[in-house]
């Protein structure tokens, strides 16, 4: 007879598998449904579990959601992970600009998802949490490249690197939620190029 420890990584494997099919499920149903009328029984339904392995690993929908805005951002957050070592004025503004490029062409790939996630963050205290926390995440990135640019020459060092890194996010936040909603008239090329002269035309000029 197998000792109950031998049969560990079998049950392991199966308790993530069920995980994945709930998020799977979650992710259809968010789309489908929306943030307000989407329940977690509609999601446990869609996954073929129980309600009991349901909440194993899940507390609620708003749970679920904020595990699917972290994998969604976590795609986002490898574009500000980019290497940021400029030799150059030049060569930060093309790094800047790819970066924002892939920022908002993202937002406009995950636009269905990323509009559950506005809705969620309007309704949900926890959901919003995850969405502060978020923010702050890439601005400490932010704030670590332009204090790269200021350490070698590149930009101004009369400006706050975490004041300045909070205005560039919270612009490119601003048109990530204008494309997420459909509601912009110019191409992401366009806007992240504007975005990116104005932003480096203050910083590196």
């Amino acid at each position: 007879m197998k000792k109950s420890s031998e049969k560990l990584p079998s049950r392991k494997l199966r308790s993530l598998e069920t995980r994945k099919k709930l998020l799977a499920a979650g992710r259809e149903q968010f789309i489908e449904s929306g943030f307000h009328k989407t329940t977690i029984a509609q999601i446990i339904k869609k996954a073929n579990t129980g309600y009991g392995t349901a909440y194993v690993h899940f507390k609620g929908k708003d749970d679920l959601l904020m595990q699917l805005m972290e994998e969604v951002m976590d795609r986002f957050y490898e574009i500000a992970e980019l290497p940021f070592k400029p030799q150059s004025k030049q060569e930060a503004y093309d790094i800047i600009e790819k970066q924002a490029s892939l920022f908002l062409e993202m937002a406009n790939e995950e636009r269905s998802m990323m509009q559950v996630f506005e809705e969620a963050i309007r309704l949900s205290d926890d959901v919003n949490r995850k969405w502060k926390d978020t923010r702050e995440r890439f601005i400490k990135r932010i704030a670590q490249d332009i204090a790269y640019s200021q350490a070698h020459g590149l930009a101004r060092t009369d400006v706050d690197h975490h004041l300045v890194a909070r205005g560039w996010f919270f612009a490119n936040e601003m048109y990530l939620w204008e494309i997420v909603k459909n509601e912009y008239g110019f191409t992401v090329e366009e806007i992240a190029h504007n975005l990116t002269a104005v932003y480096t035309g203050g910083i590196y000029g």
